[in-house]
C-alpha cells in the first residue's frame, strides 16, 4: 500500500484537476427537470462520495425555485440561465444556507431581468469559473505545504497507528481552514448584502 502522504497528494491532485461545468457544456435548448438532473449527474459525477449519491434532485430544484434562487420556470423547462444558476447554487450550498444563497443570488436575478443582451450572468459565471480554477490551484499548493506540518506533528504523537492520527490531523486542518473561510463569507454577507433595518 502507498504511503499516506502519497495517497493524500493523489486526492488533492484529483480535486485540483476537476473541470467545472463550463458555459459551452450547457445546452442552448431548454431542458426538462429529468434532463437537468441527468446533466448534473453526468457532469459532476467525479464529486460524488458514492455511486448512489445524487448531485441534484427534483426536490432540491423545486426547493431552490420556491426559495426564489431561480427565475420562474416557464412551461416545465429550464433555460440555460437557470442551469447556470443551479451550477452556482450547487457550489454555494456546500457551505452557505439557503437564506445566504438568496442574499447572494437576488441581485444577480434582479439584474438578469434588466439585461437585454443576456450577457450579465454569463460574465459572472465565467469569472466564477476562473476564480474556482485559481482557488483549486492555490489550494493544491497550500495543502501540499500543510501536509509536511501535519506529518511532523503526527510523528510527535505517540500512537500505535500513526497513519490514522495523520489522517485525523489532516481532516482537522482542512476543517479549520474551511470554517475560517465560511465565517469570512458570512461576515461579508452580513455586512454588505443584508438590508439595513
Amino acid at each position: 500500500m502507498k504511503p499516506i502522504n502519497e495517497q493524500l497528494i493523489e486526492l488533492i491532485n484529483e480535486i485540483s484537476n476537476f473541470e467545472d461545468i463550463k458555459l459551452s457544456d450547457i445546452p442552448c435548448v431548454d431542458l426538462y427537470m429529468d434532463q437537468v438532473t441527468t446533466f448534473f449527474d453526468d457532469k459532476l459525477s467525479p464529486l460524488k462520495r458514492d455511486a448512489d449519491e445524487k448531485i441534484l434532485t427534483k426536490t432540491m430544484i423545486n426547493n431552490y425555485a420556491k426559495a426564489k434562487l431561480l427565475m420562474p420556470i416557464k412551461g416545465k423547462k429550464y433555460s440555460k440561465d437557470q442551469v447556470v444558476l443551479l451550477s452556482m447554487i450547487y457550489n454555494l450550498k456546500q457551505i452557505l444556507s439557503l437564506n445566504d444563497l438568496n442574499l447572494i443570488l437576488s441581485p444577480i436575478i434582479k439584474n438578469l431581468s434588466l439585461d437585454k443582451q443576456n450577457t450579465f450572468l454569463d460574465e459572472i459565471y465565467n469569472v466564477f469559473l476562473d476564480i474556482n480554477k485559481l482557488q483549486r490551484e492555490e489550494f493544491n499548493s497550500w495543502f501540499k505545504n500543510k501536509l509536511q506540518l501535519v506529518s511532523e506533528e503526527a510523528a510527535n504523537i505517540e500512537s500505535e497507528n500513526g497513519e490514522t492520527i495523520e489522517v485525523i490531523l489532516t481532516i482537522l486542518m482542512l476543517i479549520s481552514s474551511a470554517n475560517a473561510q465560511k465565517k469570512m463569507a458570512e461576515k461579508i454577507i452580513d455586512k454588505f448584502l443584508i438590508p439595513e433595518k
